[in-house]
């Protein structure tokens, strides 16, 4: 079995997750404007995104720079991966490529703990992504652990790039943002992911 193996119902069972479902798990969120340079790149590309319809088209026209902005915000603290492997767990599952992670390192050439965003990207609807989202949600905890250097929540988002939807993983409790987030409300994903790396959401 690997990530993209796991449903949302296969993976709560699986790892026995409490799921609480809510709309508002981060409306008190304070958005983030984009930078003028996101605005003019998300202006030529969401559209030819759209326009080629495949998954991997929104990943590098899209998703790509919203990470590579949450970096830039953070002035470089942080450091972001793509396409990487992220087998922590085989007998377990939890093993395979993660579309984009997000770790509290500054450190770019590799991975280091603590991984605290996992970004799955998907060509259609979101949803789909969020059982292959929440397993890799449950690898970082892993990996942070063994690391020795672990945090209290863990977060994820399954997207299209021009659609956002949120998690967030406290110990066994998974917490499922009902609510989608439209490209167009850009300075909210901005202000969530942001959230995320302060550990406010």
């Amino acid at each position: 079995m690997a990530y993209s193996n796991f449903t949302l119902e296969t993976v709560q069972k699986t790892f026995q997750l409490e799921k609480i479902e809510s709309t508002d798990i981060f409306s008190h969120i304070e958005p983030v404007e984009p930078s003028e340079d996101l605005t003019r790149e998300l202006a030529k590309k969401v559209p030819l995104a759209i326009a080629i319809r495949t998954e991997k088209a929104r990943s590098e026209l899209i998703v790509a720079n919203i990470l590579v902005e949450l970096r830039e915000h953070f002035k470089h603290r942080i450091s972001f991966f793509s396409g990487i492997d992220f087998s922590v767990d085989p007998e377990n599952g939890l093993t395979g490529v993660c579309d984009f992670l997000v770790s509290l390192s500054p450190d770019q050439f590799y991975l280091e703990a603590p991984a605290i965003i996992l970004v799955e990207a998907k060509n259609a609807d979101p949803a789909t992504g969020l059982g292959q989202c929440v397993a890799e949600m449950l690898a970082a905890q892993r990996f942070n652990a063994e690391k020795g250097n672990e945090i209290p929540c863990i977060y994820g988002a399954t997207t299209t790039g021009t659609e956002w939807l949120f998690l967030k993983l406290e110990g066994q409790k998974l917490y499922v943002d009902m609510g989608v987030y439209q490209i167009r409300q850009c300075s909210e994903i901005l202000g969530i992911l942001s959230s995320m790396i302060d550990q406010k959401a």
